[in-house]
């Protein structure tokens, strides 16, 4: 039996070190805190597309849930300590995501999340870039940052307009990619042509921002009124950042209202019950502590996928100590 060998070679887990020393030397000098918050919540993520693991606890519970999940990032408590008044902070550390596991995925996998007071998600952008050219540097690299909005990408490189285009024409734009439609809604097809379309030709050593989102792409961030500049619909404030074809990291201009926050929940959990998916509970303490979460963005960084494009790797695997096939 020869799996017990890491999956990982010696100089991708030495750089991994290397790595993770720069990006807490980057926060710190930034006055950015680190920071430790639970592992394990008595609430889940409901975001449709992302799993949460289940777990049961058998001790004491002082009439709490014995059932707990797995944290899918580190956002909620670290919002909690910004309401709370704590400032500028971040986690280093894992997360775990149920039903990815392949060639870019790992159920358990390293998230750098950061948060800064006062700022909003286009100032964020160019920390993000400055922090990933500061790993870049460890092997010898720089990467030029390139932002675009999401409605400019589409127009330019797919000839849609992702704000009108009818489904039909972005189930069109897929040309020979086979997908099975049902239950799929137009945000899927978006991200599918995003996945299948424009990512695998985005320049390599070139950091692609991409930002202000559809509205119904909003998740955790603040909605803006709609302008020229949009078509004129509104607009989610969020960015995603990528590094060639790699998807690295995923910020909001964050949401501080409860009531809202509090919908969108409620329409992650009714898409879910639509697809016979579970539905954790909500996060509770996060909804009371949005009155007092102060103005800010955050952002998550994935550190696999950072070290995939340290190591110019397609193979997750390449870039852990032991993946979950030999965990």
């Amino acid at each position: 039996m020869s799996d017990w060998q890491p999956s990982a070679g010696f100089e991708a887990l030495r750089l991994r070190a290397a790595v993770n020393a720069a990006l807490r030397d980057f926060l710190a000098e930034r006055g950015v805190v680190e920071v430790e918050t639970p592992v394990m919540s008595m609430a889940g993520n409901t975001e449709p597309n992302i799993a949460s693991f289940p777990l049961q606890f058998s001790g004491r519970t002082e009439g709490g849930p014995r059932t707990r999940w797995l944290r899918t990032s580190p956002e909620y408590p670290l919002k909690r300590l910004l309401a709370a008044g704590f400032g500028d902070c971040y986690e280093l550390g894992r997360v775990f995501r149920d039903g990815e596991a392949g060639g870019r995925h790992n159920p358990e996998f390293t998230m750098l999340e950061w948060y800064r007071v006062g700022w909003d998600h286009l100032r964020l952008v160019e920390e993000v870039a400055d922090l990933v050219n500061a790993a870049l540097a460890l092997v010898g690299r720089r990467a030029n940052l390139v932002q675009t909005t999401y409605r400019d990408l589409y127009l330019e490189r797919l000839g849609l307009d992702p704000m009108t285009a009818a489904d039909a024409e972005l189930q069109a734009a897929l040309g020979d990619v086979a997908i099975d439609p049902t239950g799929l809604t137009r945000d899927d097809w978006l991200d599918l042509l995003m996945t299948h379309c424009l990512q695998p030709a985005f320049a390599p050593d070139t950091m692609l921002a991409v930002v202000d989102y559809p509205a119904s792409q909003c998740a955790l961030a603040r909605i803006r009124p709609g302008n020229p500049a949009t078509g004129n619909h509104p607009v989610a404030e969020r960015f995603e950042l990528y590094l060639g074809p790699l998807e690295l990291a995923n910020g909001y201009h964050e949401l501080a209202d409860p009531v809202e926050q509090a919908a969108r929940f409620q329409r992650d959990a009714a898409v879910r019950q639509a697809r016979g998916q579970a539905v954790p509970p909500r996060d509770e303490r996060l909804l009371a502590s949005l009155h007092a979460l102060p103005d800010c963005a955050g952002v998550a960084l994935g550190v696999d996928r950072l070290m995939m494009a340290l190591q110019q790797t397609p193979r997750i695997a390449d870039v852990l100590a032991f993946d979950f096939f030999r965990a």
